[in-house]
């Protein structure tokens, strides 16, 4: 065989190899790396039963979902919310649908906001079931307003519930895992943790500051590698997120009923979670394009991300002064 031949079939392999890439790429709902664990890596069935999971922001949307998938692992379930109704009805669902017994869910009411209480609150898990496998902070609350007509008071919720009160928790269980040498810490960010999004100036800042956080925390960590940190970053998905949004009063949520059949099925989004946490990832994207596409052009081509942001953003405001609610997220 020619070097020539050789180069030409060598060229056409790395061709072929691109193409396939490209199409993965296009047909993604999540970042490569965390499909790649779906496909060839450790399955939460085999990794995640037997764990006490304690969830946060359990009685709705991504955290409703995540209990009823769990409660099919043969886990022990900590559900917290500050609406206690709601966390009842998620516990009927679980043990009607799941393999779970009435022992093996605690509800336990919590308002992150109430910082003195979680000290309380983690005492009560570890008298309930010994220890905290997995802490998922999915607990927080978003915000549809521009800056300019937003109270600070606004700004201040924002901070208490989704950055200090998330803090908060962790800080509570870290020394339990720490003892232990081991445990999973995974946080519920969003696509706007890492990008930014006109009307969210409150809600981008609060997950900027959970990004940050966790990723040096993660840093200090690292001599205990049985302890990991995992970011979990979806994008629009499924829930009650924009319906229970703050507006540009903290008293005022948006109240929105719009549809919400275009965003990625919640059932998909927590399922990749599962993946996640059965993997030890670091971060994962979860977003159907072009949201997914905008995750990787913030990171690899940033000046290309502004200007596509820039143009929808104007859109974006032009609409939600005229009256038309955004409700991607």
């Amino acid at each position: 065989m020619s070097w020539g031949l050789l180069l030409w079939l060598l060229a056409l392999c790395a061709l072929l190899a691109l193409a396939v890439q490209l199409l993965r790429f296009v047909r993604a709902d999540a970042d490569l790396t965390l499909l790649w664990a779906e496909w060839q890596g450790r399955r939460p069935e085999w990794e995640l039963t037997d764990m006490v999971v304690w969830v946060t922001g359990a009685s709705s949307g991504i955290g409703e979902e995540l209990a009823y998938q769990l409660s099919k692992l043969r886990v022990s379930l900590v559900l917290s919310a500050r609406r206690v109704h709601e966390l009842e009805r998620v516990k009927r669902k679980c043990l009607e649908n799941g393999n779970l017994k009435e022992k093996d869910i605690l509800i336990l009411p919590l308002d992150l906001t109430n910082r003195s209480s979680h000290e309380m609150a983690t005492k009560a898990v570890l008298q309930e079931f010994g220890r905290i496998d997995i802490l998922v902070n999915n607990g927080g609350v978003s915000q549809r307003a521009l800056c300019v007509d937003t109270s600070l008071d606004v700004f201040k919720e924002l901070i208490e519930l989704n950055y200090l009160g998330t803090v908060s928790l962790t800080k509570c269980v870290l020394p339990h895992m720490i003892e232990r040498k081991q445990g999973k810490i995974v946080t519920v960010n969003s696509i706007v943790g890492i990008i930014a999004a006109p009307l969210s100036t409150g809600y981008c800042a609060s997950k900027h500051a959970l990004r940050g956080f966790f990723n040096t925390l993660r840093t200090e960590l690292a001599t205990y590698p049985g302890i990991t940190i995992s970011n979990i970053c979806p994008g629009p998905v499924q829930s009650n997120i924009v319906k229970n949004a703050l507006t540009e009063e903290v008293t005022k949520t948006t109240g929105s009923t719009a549809d919400e059949s275009y965003k990625m099925a919640t059932s998909r989004c927590v399922r990749l979670m599962l993946v996640t946490m059965a993997n030890d990832l670091k971060e994962v994207w979860i977003a159907d394009h072009p949201f997914l596409l905008m995750f990787y052009l913030w990171q690899y081509m940033p000046t290309l991300a502004w200007w596509l942001t820039n143009k929808a953003a104007k859109r974006r405001i032009e609409n939600f002064k005229s009256g038309v609610l955004d409700t991607t997220e």
